[in-house]
């Protein structure tokens, strides 16, 4: 027969030894839980890394750009000059030198043009990039049921400011396009709205703001037309929608009844980009206004020029 002092120590003994098995449980858990964040923190390091190099990629290109822009700025001043001093002396062989002129100057656009187009897509790209790693950067959510401490988890899951997983700038962007050229154009106004809450820094940007504003226009909302293409004017530098963006606020303002501004803004186009498509559109609208235009290729008075 057991004496009832042992019994007792026996219970004592038995408490430690029941509480260590969730003890074990939790060391093993948080072990777990620590080396799933060293996995993190070295892929946000490789993912940091990455985005460094594309940036740098991404200044050079757009240094490069710059340089080609500035030459094609040269040429067009060159061919101009040169047609001038041409047409000032004997017609023969004048036609042969401007058609090659001619050539190279496309030539020269349209490796520009395919420049840009590849900064656009590596642009998006590195945002793309930079969600990502804003995304592994964010704290991991605690077990379900579970909060730190080991209590239970009452307070719910926090909500996030940023695109949604997986959504990329380019993706957002062509998905509002779908949309408008199937007719859906309010489903469309709500994704270029989302794109720039999310993008406004992103290259499509100015395209996005530009589409908003002729949805509008399209939807005859010209009171939001008008703000929308300034926006294009205002917020971004200049781009391949500055000329279309001014040229629809001429619109917008002439389908308003505001013809004395609307007649203004189609001369400023016709000033800024006298060879454009966009400024023989506008030539068209003043004419049917009753009023005249530069002609193509007439450079503004010193007046204009000093403003």
């Amino acid at each position: 027969m057991k004496h009832p002092c042992t019994s007792a120590m026996l219970a004592v003994l038995a408490v430690p030894l029941l509480s260590a098995a969730p003890s074990k449980e939790i060391v093993e858990m948080q072990r777990d839980i620590q080396l799933l964040q060293q996995d993190v923190r070295e892929m946000q390091k490789t993912l940091q890394g990455q985005l460094t190099e594309l940036r740098a990629l991404v200044g050079q290109s757009l240094e490069t750009s710059l340089k080609a822009n500035a030459s094609l700025g040269a040429l067009e001043s060159g061919l101009r000059d040169r047609l001038a001093q041409q047409l000032s002396g004997p017609m023969t062989g004048v036609s042969t030198k401007v058609d090659q002129m001619s050539t190279d100057f496309q030539s020269v656009r349209e490796n520009v043009n395919a420049m840009n187009e590849t900064l656009t897509k590596l642009h998006a790209q590195i945002i793309d990039l930079s969600n990502a790693v804003k995304i592994l950067q964010a704290p991991a959510p605690p077990p379900p049921g579970a909060a730190p401490g080991g209590l239970p988890n009452t307070t719910g899951a926090a909500g996030s400011s940023g695109p949604p997983p997986g959504v990329s700038a380019r993706q957002l962007y062509e998905s509002a396009m779908k949309d408008r050229s199937a007719g859906n154009l309010d489903l469309a106004l709500q994704g270029l709205q989302e794109f720039l809450k999310w993008f406004n820094t992103s290259e499509l940007a100015p395209s996005a703001q530009y589409n908003i504003g002729q949805i509008h226009y399209d939807k005859n909302d010209f009171a939001n037309a008008i703000p929308a293409f300034d926006a294009v004017l205002e917020r971004y530098a200049e781009n391949n929608k500055t000329a279309d963006a001014m040229y629809m606020k001429g619109m917008a303002l002439l389908k308003s009844g505001q013809r004395t501004q609307a007649a203004q803004e189609f001369l400023t186009v016709i000033e800024k980009y006298p060879n454009s498509e966009v400024a023989t559109k506008a030539r068209t609208q003043r004419k049917a206004l009753g009023l005249s235009s530069p002609p193509p290729g007439a450079r503004p008075s010193a007046a204009k020029r000093k403003r």
